[in-house]
């Protein structure tokens, strides 16, 4: 036998392809069957932080640097007020974790797990990075899923801190939101200081239509009170703000037609038939803390006077989500500040007592138990709701029981839609997946504003539509002008059943 490397020793072996067809450029199908969709591989192609097109580019180059920034700064104005010396060595740690996340961040560093801070999402977390995202970074991670860790590991750099594990970076952000809203607080606390009530001798129809059109105003002020997202407008002037949140009626109806999927009606029947059997519980999953969870209120405290409903649950962060999100913080804020807060010294006596009126109502329907606030440790993870089904049981069951399911804003809706390239004419209920499919799943309605590349539900011209706005007005899909409001059916009633 000839030794290894000698002229004698066989040459590679090659294949002889000449009668096979010639290669072809293979792509994927589109969307993906469900057995090959996993958190780093959606139903379509997922947007990433190095898709220039995408605001995903924009997010984590730019946006989260600058929010991350402000916060820094935030937390330092805090240091400077400190006096205990035990105190201020641990929020100088705080600030050091902070600033190593920055580095991270502009570094494009790999994604490490989540230290064990003792939250309840920990496992989750670890287990998604682990199985999925194992070597991904900042920016080749899927963008809702490397934004979410992002604000996790904010979280991470208080929450292993001795003394400062429930401190909120932006809290102050979140009120300010609130007390720089004049015009459109005192717009809705002087309509709805006294309980509703309709005009006597209307007939039956007539109550109906009143009532259809009191819900059809509404729900357009709890989907545009969304306008004030501060994780994009954070350096809103106050004339800015005033524009987005006015609510007079001129205004609701100029926007209606920019809510390009439009089941307002559909929801109107729906709730309608709640009443007709006795009233029904309806859930929101909070977006926003100040004047968007206002606006919410607004919403609800309408639903329980018309016996729309008779019972509302609020779903919440455990921990700081996003910038703006709403926590139980946040929240006990908002109802006791209506109530006894000094937060408008320029507002008339009548105004003050409506918005007194409007706080102490709330806060007995918190008594109550007509309005319940939760929280669950999912809402804080990395899974779109997509996996809520598998990761999430006990809140599955938990959202099955509920008549419909109110998801607010444009992460909800990112998370509910995978946050993925679908055709804008793709289904609402095609793109939720198995929030709509799985058996026992609630009625499940997006109202968002959109923020973010996402679109869905458009309707069968909702490419065409997509397209020439593209070419019209681009940008138009992170300006937050045009809205969705859409409605999944689900399959309410059916046993829940886990595999």
């Amino acid at each position: 036998m000839a030794p290894r490397g000698t002229k004698d020793a066989p040459g590679r072996m090659s294949l002889k392809l000449s009668h096979l067809p010639s290669r072809q450029n293979i792509k994927p199908v589109y969307p993906r069957s469900p057995s090959s969709i996993d958190p780093n591989n959606p139903p379509w192609p997922a947007y990433r932080g190095y898709h220039e097109y995408s605001f995903a580019y924009a997010t984590m180059g730019q946006r989260l640097p600058t929010i991350l920034g402000k916060a820094i700064e935030d937390v330092v104005v805090t240091l400077n007020q400190e006096y205990d010396e035990e105190r201020i060595v641990d929020l100088v740690q705080c600030i050091d974790r902070m600033e190593d996340l920055m580095r991270e961040l502009q570094e494009q560093a790999k994604l490490r797990p989540i230290i064990d801070d003792g939250e309840a999402d920990v496992a989750l977390w670890n287990k998604l990075i682990a199985k999925y995202f194992h070597g991904k970074t900042f920016m080749n991670a899927p963008w809702l899923f490397a934004e979410a860790y992002k604000y996790r590991r904010l979280q991470e750099c208080f929450s292993v801190s001795k003394y400062w594990k429930n401190y909120d970076v932006f809290f102050r952000q979140k009120c300010d939101t609130f007390s720089r809203s004049h015009d459109a607080v005192f717009e809705l606390s002087m309509r709805f200081a006294e309980p509703f009530k309709l005009k006597d001798g209307l007939s039956i129809e007539e109550k109906t239509e009143a009532e259809r059109l009191m819900f059809i105003e509404l729900t357009q002020i709890c989907l545009w009170g969304n306008s004030t997202d501060l994780s994009l407008l954070i350096n809103m002037t106050e004339d800015q703000i005033r524009s987005l949140q006015s609510t007079g009626g001129e205004n609701l109806a100029a926007t209606e037609k920019n809510i390009l999927g439009n089941h307002m009606q559909r929801l109107w029947e729906t709730v309608l038939s709640l009443r007709q059997n006795t009233g029904g519980r309806i859930d929101f999953v909070l977006d926003n803390a100040g004047f968007e969870l206002y606006c919410d209120c607004v919403y609800a405290d309408f639903l329980i006077q018309s016996g729309l409903a008779k019972e509302i649950r609020f779903h919440g962060k455990r921990y700081p989500w996003f910038v703006s999100d709403v926590t139980k913080k946040d929240w006990e804020w908002l109802l006791n500040s209506m109530v006894y807060g000094h937060l408008f010294p320029k507002a008339s006596e009548e105004e003050k007592e409506s918005l007194r009126r409007l706080g102490q109502r709330w806060k007995e329907y918190e008594k109550s138990g007509k309005w319940i606030y939760e929280q669950h440790p999912f809402w804080c993870t990395g899974f779109t709701f997509w996996e809520l089904h598998n990761e999430a049981p006990d809140l599955f069951l938990h959202l099955s029981r509920s008549d419909l399911v109110i998801f607010k804003g444009d992460l909800n809706h990112r998370k509910l839609t995978y946050d993925c390239a679908a055709p804008p004419s793709t289904e609402f209920e095609i793109a939720i997946g198995p929030m709509a499919s799985a058996a026992g799943a609630p009625r499940v309605c997006s109202l968002r504003t959109i923020k973010s590349d996402v679109v869905v539900g458009l309707g069968p011209d909702g490419d065409e539509l997509a397209e020439k706005l593209d070419k019209e007005e681009p940008g138009w899909k992170i300006s937050g002008k045009y809205a969705v409001v859409l409605l999944s059916e689900g399959r309410p009633g059916e046993k829940v059943v886990f595999t």
